[in-house]
């Protein structure tokens, strides 16, 4: 259901109305977490470096702290995103965030120019305006072990002792994709009902195998547009954010079903834990939020 929220203030400026997703409310001032003791910007990268460092990302990929401010910049208060919008930003301001991570890079293609005529552009002017740093991890987080694909890969739950990467990088425990094997078959509208949950989706895109008794022993996984990833991979099941049309006529005739969840919430929900691990990273010293206002743009009707 959409809806919209009145306008909220913060720091005595009044922004404006903003489309609201699941009946969820904007924080008020009131809702802010009293500032911890907070941590020097370079401390807080170097944690995210730890985790899942940006030398595993895909080459063509634009990852690492994107936007910092020109002075010494003091974190007390994060904002997680898996996409920076305009609505998001006013979010960000709204609970006085001094660093946004952002899974997707909200700067990928060059940019000629920071003005107010793009959506872009604005995001980014308001951050250097309001010296708020950015940082995303994208394919870094995708191919860490613990990262993206194993949370989604995690919606089977007797599966994560045998998922392996489909295409490892240098350490084998890390890299692009999971393929993962049950230790008890299941149907495909267990699944169905599993990834609904674990994703917390009413609607999910579903295209049944062809010659199948619907049963499953193994699943390939990659969140996203994960086709370049699963294509050639011999699975019961893929699972993914996207896949063009011609693609899942060509899994289904091998005998494979496939689920879509739409792009981003393949990977959305891999925020809230990260959230957990990243404030036992830090100590509990920074506030951590998870936006409440970032939502894939497509939605089944």
């Amino acid at each position: 259901m959409l809806r919209k929220l009145p306008a909220f203030i913060s720091n005595q400026k009044l922004y404006p109305y903003i489309l609201i997703r699941h009946n969820k409310q904007l924080p008020t001032m009131t809702d802010i977490k009293p500032n911890k003791i907070g941590l020097p910007l370079e401390e807080v990268v170097d944690a995210l470096q730890k985790f899942a460092n940006i030398s595993l990302a895909e080459s063509w990929d634009n990852v690492g702290l994107l936007i910092e401010p020109t002075s010494p910049k003091h974190v007390s208060n994060i904002l997680l995103t898996n996409d920076l919008t305009e609505n998001v930003m006013n979010e960000a301001l709204g609970l006085s965030t001094d660093m946004i991570i952002s899974y997707h890079p909200p700067i990928f293609l060059p940019l000629k120019s920071i003005t107010t005529r793009t959506w872009k552009e604005r995001i980014i002017a308001k951050c250097l305006e309001h010296k708020i740093a950015v940082y995303s991890p994208h394919t870094a987080f995708d191919s860490i072990k613990g990262g993206v694909n194993d949370w989604l890969a995690s919606t089977f739950n007797d599966v994560m002792d045998s998922c392996k990467p489909i295409q490892p990088s240098e350490n084998e425990e890390n890299g692009m994709g999971r393929l993962c094997t049950l230790k008890n078959r299941i149907h495909i509208d267990e699944a169905v009902h599993l990834v609904k949950q674990h994703t917390k989706l009413k609607f999910l895109k579903l295209a049944h195998a062809l010659q199948s008794d619907g049963f499953i022993n193994s699943i390939a996984v990659c969140a996203g547009s994960g086709i370049s990833v699963l294509k050639n991979v011999q699975a019961d099941l893929y699972l993914t954010g996207e896949m063009q049309h011609h693609d899942v006529l060509d899994a289904i005739h091998r005998g494979i079903h496939v689920i879509l969840t739409n792009h981003s919430n393949s990977e959305r929900g891999f925020l809230e834990t990260f959230a957990s691990t990243l404030s036992n990273t830090l100590n509990n010293s920074v506030n951590i939020n998870v936006s409440i206002v970032d939502a894939d743009p497509l939605e089944i009707v």
